[in-house]
């Protein structure tokens, strides 16, 4: 297609593979380049055909990419690449620590007001669609109370945090519901639930040679916003029982809003997702919010964006005239 929007990918781990997987069921996409802080000969891709480049090297490539999707983590890659990579390219990304959302924001929108580009943040199902639901439950059921559970998954962004700790030499992270709170939100008793209440986080770690478990331990359950709210249990295994067992990337989780209308008619709205592997269908919103970006980034926007600021018409390939009749 001629007039294919050109898209590249900034970091190619889980989430930039599951992106390249994305864009091969989008006709109307084309991958034209990924960029990785790695060897650009050790980096294997989906397709052989599309280029590697050294991550040093992207300022280059602005003129040949409309735009720029950031597979880094949230913790320390994105907070430094996102402002960066905003002065030369449209982008979009993942960003998920909630409690530093508008920080980022802030950054990310000082850069692309500068440059005019559109920078699309905190993209994918949570932060994302479960954005999207929350602020739908609370503004037609204004009187009520939200829930948002998550789980049982494999957290990509806490992962990736884990990871990071040192002494850690593998690690995942997965989040477990609480059944029991489900099921009084779900029978419209409207709890108060504490963070602790809601969710269970579980780490399987393999250490380095020499890492005192304890230290690392510690190290992990105290994090601020990734796991000091939590209750966090922490298992130390060895090497193959890990890449026997943790290898999958399930996730899923649930947004309820339950609340009243009128003369008191219990109302609940509930949207769930049941994810075979968090890295492609967080890709897979990527992707398709990069379709909205290049379409406002040709009508002259520019700045930071969120979900909210998207309309969902623009996530579709499909003419106005069309999704009216197909889906309205």
């Amino acid at each position: 297609m001629a007039d294919q929007i050109r898209v590249a990918i900034a970091g190619y781990g889980n989430l930039g593979r599951g992106v390249e997987a994305a864009l091969a069921q989008n006709p109307d996409m084309q991958l034209v380049g990924v960029f990785s802080r790695r060897d650009p000969g050790s980096v294997t891709l989906l397709d052989n055909k599309v280029p590697v480049y050294a991550m040093a090297d992207i300022e280059q490539h602005q003129d040949k990419v409309d735009v720029m999707i950031l597979c880094g983590g949230s913790k320390s890659d994105l907070p430094e690449q996102g402002p960066y990579l905003a002065q030369f390219f449209n982008t979009v990304d993942s960003f998920d620590t909630h409690s530093r959302v508008n920080e980022y924001h802030a950054a990310l929108d000082e850069s692309a007001q500068k440059s005019g580009k559109v920078a699309l943040l905190s993209v994918g199902w949570d932060p994302g669609l479960f954005s999207l639901n929350r602020l739908f439950g609370e503004t037609i059921l204004p009187e009520g109370e939200t829930y948002t559970f998550w789980g049982k998954g494999l957290s990509q962004g806490h992962s990736d945090a884990v990871r990071r700790v040192a002494g850690v030499k593998k690690g995942v992270q997965y989040t477990l519901p609480s059944e029991e709170a489900i099921q009084r939100v779900r029978n419209g008793e409207q709890p108060e639930l504490t963070t602790r209440e809601k969710h269970v986080r579980e780490c399987y770690i393999v250490l380095e040679d020499g890492a005192d478990a304890d230290t690392v331990r510690t190290s992990i359950v105290t994090m601020p916003d990734y796991f000091e709210p939590f209750d966090t249990r922490v298992h130390f295994i060895d090497e193959a029982t890990f890449d026997a067992e943790h290898s999958a990337m399930p996730h899923g989780g649930f947004v309820i809003r339950s609340g009243a209308t009128g003369a008191q008619s219990k109302q609940t709205i509930e949207y769930s997702l049941a994810l075979g592997s968090n890295p492609e269908f967080t890709a897979s919103v990527l992707v398709a919010y990069t379709r909205a970006v290049h379409k406002l980034a040709r009508a002259g926007e520019r700045g930071a964006k969120t979900v909210f600021d998207i309309a969902p018409g623009l996530l579709s390939p499909k003419e106005p005239a069309q999704l009216r009749k197909e889906l309205l």
